[in-house]
């Protein structure tokens, strides 16, 4: 199958040298991603709103490969506070069914992009 790269404008633009995502055979690969609305910038003050956005956005990387939430298989998440994880888990909870896909989260200094609270990256399986 090889592999090509994920591109849409409905997700958040790349900030920096990556690519939004990549599909090498069977699987998607979403790199992190945070809640940056499609001007750039940060959109959400708190960290329900934020999650709520940067997994639309993976949604919408998921979408250009094919795949949607359903698909993933591994999530790891950055958080810029671990204070925010019951709140950030249940949002999460509600974007994603089970059987939930193994996921990592850590808290991590965000700090490179003023007011963003959360950044997710996430690996889909869309092969047979």
């Amino acid at each position: 199958m090889g592999k090509r790269v994920i591109r849409t404008d409905q997700g958040a633009p790349p900030l920096g040298a990556y690519s939004q995502g990549w599909q090498a055979g069977g699987f998607v690969f979403v790199s992190g991603t945070g809640p940056i609305g499609p001007d750039g910038k940060v959109t959400g003050e708190d960290i329900e709103a934020q999650t709520n956005l940067t997994i639309d956005n993976i949604e919408a990387v998921l979408a250009a490969a094919g795949a949607t939430l359903a698909d993933v298989v591994k999530v790891s998440v950055h958080l810029g506070d671990t204070g925010t994880f019951p709140r950030y888990n249940e949002v999460y909870q509600r974007r994603f069914q089970g059987p939930y896909p193994a996921k990592t989260t850590v808290g991590s200094d965000l700090r490179q992009v003023p007011g963003m609270l959360i950044e997710i990256e996430c690996i889909a399986y869309v092969g047979g």
